[in-house]
């Protein structure tokens, strides 16, 4: 019997003399004689030691022990804490906060830009715009757990609805996140092998893939975990290991067509860039590098490290918490400044902006400028100017196109 869920814990015959058996919202405790202590290993949970015991007094006419101020059936957790993992877990929950928070202010910021200059609206710049709010808002859930939920055991033993609900937004969120992280990388690779695509389509495809499908697979994990596993216990954080793989399999499935995106970009660039080179190979290698450094944290592919997890006590386990850390809380920080605070695009919108301002009152008030401060610029009246093709990494494919990282 799973002693952690209480589904099937309790509502049994109980013979006389003794204790029933019941689940106090962590341990489902077995029919136990009057007069005696039952223990049990400790749960696998924050600030918990399960190497050691927690206990439970059965009184001799056969009731469990009652806290006195309380008046509730109480079991005795304190021998559980380990206080110094307990300090360690919460400096890492607190660090997880600023993360997110730190990448949320550039997301925002991110999303400010891209909203208020118009000139940014190709079929590229709106799927980042969609991957930094899905960045954004998975960001903030992040930051209400971490804050609300994990540092408050009472919450989770309680179970109210509200909590309920903010596991599925945010595993929701999640989902999407990596979603739109996959929809980077295909429109990348439709771009690379089938070089013409209808925007207006595809970005409709995105939308469903991006935003319906984790609607559907968080619907489904939801029926499955009240339904038939009937596991709606402590805010849902104990995923049992079914339910837990209808959230992970299409994670897993879109890092691992991401990652087959990637080589496939590397192999582009390694085969048919430059091919006329004096010395190709030396150039097709630096930029595959520089390639492969833009694009993992776009697609989310240093995700796939984060499984690899050392066991608890492993003397690693603290260095694979700070890395992940890392890792996790500052993407939405990095993509906004590879996609967004470094493209050329939008230094191009604000350098535009800042000439409009400058010539506004003159005779230049109508022309719009499009290139740099210290270039030979182009004045277009009453227009205004696209997406250009030139970015961090731009993919010439034998004269035909060219592609944007």
């Amino acid at each position: 019997m799973d002693v952690t869920n209480g589904t099937n814990c309790g509502g049994k015959y109980t013979r006389p003399g003794y204790c029933p058996e019941i689940f106090d919202e962590m341990l489902c405790w077995p029919e136990t004689l009057g007069g005696t202590t039952v223990n049990q290993s400790c749960p696998k949970k924050m600030g918990y030691d399960s190497r050691r015991f927690a206990y439970k007094d059965c009184l001799e006419n056969g009731s469990w022990f009652k806290h006195p101020k309380s008046g509730k059936i109480w079991t005795n957790y304190t021998t559980c804490v380990d206080h110094e993992d307990l300090a360690f877990r919460t400096h890492i929950n607190h660090l997880f906060v600023i993360g997110y928070s730190i990448s949320l202010a550039a997301l925002v910021i991110s999303l400010a830009i891209f909203f208020t200059f118009r000139t940014l609206k190709c079929t590229r710049i709106r799927i980042h715009i969609q991957l930094f709010i899905s960045f954004a808002l998975n960001n903030l859930m992040w930051i209400i757990w971490y804050k609300e939920v994990v540092p408050n055991p009472f919450v989770t033993i309680r179970n109210e609805l509200w909590c309920q609900a903010l596991h599925l937004v945010v595993h929701y969120l999640m989902l999407a996140n990596y979603m739109w992280m996959f929809c980077e990388g295909l429109h990348l690779h439709l771009a690379l092998v089938v070089v013409f695509v209808r925007d207006a389509e595809t970005m409709k495809w995105f939308f469903a893939l991006g935003w319906g499908a984790p609607f559907i697979i968080v619907l489904i994990y939801s029926v499955v975990r009240i339904f038939i596993l009937k596991d709606n216990y402590m805010c849902w954080m104990a995923d049992s290991y079914y339910s837990s793989w209808i959230l992970t399999a299409p994670v897993c499935i879109s890092l691992l067509v991401s990652l087959i995106f990637l080589i496939n970009v590397l192999r582009v660039i390694l085969t048919i860039m430059h091919p006329n080179s004096a010395n190709p190979a030396p150039m097709g290698l630096r930029r595959a590098a520089r390639a492969a450094l833009i694009l993992i944290p776009l697609f989310g592919l240093q995700h796939i490290l984060i499984p690899f997890r050392p066991d608890m006590y492993d003397p690693y386990e603290h260095l694979y918490q700070y890395v992940t850390v890392v890792v996790v809380t500052l993407q939405g920080l990095c993509v906004s400044c590879l996609f967004c605070f470094a493209n050329q695009d939008v230094h191009q919108a604000i350098r535009g902006f800042m000439h409009r301002k400058v010539y506004r009152t003159t005779r230049w008030s109508n022309y719009h400028y499009t290139g740099a401060a210290d270039s030979a610029g182009v004045y277009v009246v009453n227009g205004s100017s696209h997406c250009n093709n030139v970015g961090l990494l731009s993919l010439k494919r034998k004269s035909t196109t060219t592609v944007k990282l």
